[in-house]
């Protein structure tokens, strides 16, 4: 591919950051373009929850490149510009400003935003959504400003944000549907492993209820939950999910299911478009289903992987779900799915009270999804290797610590 041609990626997250390093990487001598709406550099998207919001990061510790990079592997940065429309017969994106940029390849990397609360008071000050630096900023404020926080919604971005409010001494009250916190992602049981940490910290859970509204004047002053509690609020955080940016891409055409439906080579139904990270739904061979994961691990592979199919590669690009968290002293790392209760039984290895086990979900005897945590010496590559194998586990052996994990490896 010659020096004449033009790659364009819009959205310039970790996704889009890691595709150019990789076109770079990979001897791509054309123009290389990173369009994204943030007037910020690319950043890393799990500190804002945790590090950065405590303070305890700059940032210039979240860029993914520093800023010097981008001029160095001459990738240009197209910042605070949103990408209007879409021209696949041109092969041109056209931007708010009135520009239009032409492209051979298009990577669309627009990633995700958070879903929004349709309920009275849902515009009050001081409720936040928590998915860009920005936010990030303010609620940064909030929680220094202490006082009493509600979190509607106890998955990570719930429980991360609880935990960096109850660091810095807030009251925080966790407003959740489903029984335990991370329901359909972990099951009760771990669940309600991490509701007992968060409890410990002092942590209030309200679970089987949803949100009814939000009270104040002008600034939120209270939540209401659908049980006609009223929990008085100085902030509140929603963390309900996200939802993939497709408009773009339904726009132009493009087969939208839940995502950007593309092929094991991230490639969409027109051959010169591929789409990547949070907005990309793509085929699983292991799971036998398409899979949209929103974590930062799949950002950053899936980022290589398209630049490596836009260059013309022959590439699969299938990999296992992966996850990270830390909240207060406990650190722990996830690999494989499962949809909702898609999973007969949940085997722990170590010391569960103490917070230094492994928990494995069984389907069957095939190992699903597996978990440590705060076990670094004997973390979570094990446990993705037999994902991969698909071999029958025997479930005593694998609690059992006087046996290895690599011995499950073995044969």
């Amino acid at each position: 591919m010659g020096a004449e041609q033009v790659f364009v990626v819009v959205g310039a997250g970790p996704a889009g950051a890691k595709a150019a390093e990789a076109l770079r990487e990979r001897g791509f001598t054309g123009r290389v373009v990173l369009v994204g709406d943030e007037g910020e550099r690319p950043y890393e998207r799990p500190p804002l929850s945790k590090g950065y919001l405590l303070g305890e990061q700059d940032r210039a510790a979240v860029d993914v490149f520093p800023e010097q990079w981008y001029g160095e592997h001459s990738v240009e940065l197209l910042l605070g510009c949103r990408v209007t429309a879409l021209d696949r017969a041109a092969r041109r994106i056209g931007l708010a400003d009135g520009r239009s940029l032409g492209y051979d390849k298009l990577l669309l990397a627009t990633g995700a935003s958070p879903r929004r609360l349709r309920v009275p008071g849902a515009e009050l000050d001081g409720v936040h959504y928590l998915r860009r630096l920005g936010h990030s900023d303010r609620l940064r404020e909030a929680v220094e400003r202490g006082g009493r926080i509600v979190i509607v919604g106890g998955g990570w971005i719930g429980l991360e944000v609880a935990a960096a409010a109850r660091t810095r001494g807030c009251e925080v009250t966790v407003v959740e549907q489903a029984p335990t916190p991370l329901h359909a992602v972990l099951g009760p049981e771990v669940g309600g492993v991490l509701a007992d940490v968060h409890r410990g910290h002092g942590v209030e859970f309200r679970f089987g209820t949803a949100v009814a509204g939000f009270r104040g004047g002008g600034r939120v002053s209270a939540v209401v939950t659908a049980d006609g509690d009223e929990l008085p609020a100085d902030a509140v955080v929603v963390g309900v999910g996200a939802r993939p940016n497709t408009d773009l891409a339904e726009a132009a055409g493009l087969t939208v299911d839940d995502g950007v439906v593309v092929d094991g080579a991230l490639r969409t139904d027109d051959p010169h478009i591929h789409a990547v990270g949070d907005v990309a739904s793509i085929p699983s061979a292991r799971y036998g289903r398409r899979l949209r994961v929103e974590h930062w691990a799949n950002a950053i592979s899936g980022g290589q992987s398209a630049a490596r199919a836009m260059l013309g590669e022959d590439i699969a690009h299938d990999e296992l779900p992966y996850f990270f968290s830390d909240q207060y002293d406990l650190g722990l790392e996830f690999a494989g799915w499962f949809p909702p209760g898609g999973y007969d039984r949940v085997v722990t290895r170590g010391d569960v009270p103490g917070l230094a086990f492994h928990a494995f979900w069984l389907a069957g005897d095939e190992l699903v999804a597996g978990m440590h945590v705060n076990l670094w010496d004997a973390g979570i590559g094990e446990v993705q290797e037999l994902i991969r194998r698909r071999r029958p586990v025997d479930p005593r052996r694998l609690a059992d610590t006087s046996v290895p994990l690599t011995a499950h490896l073995e044969g």
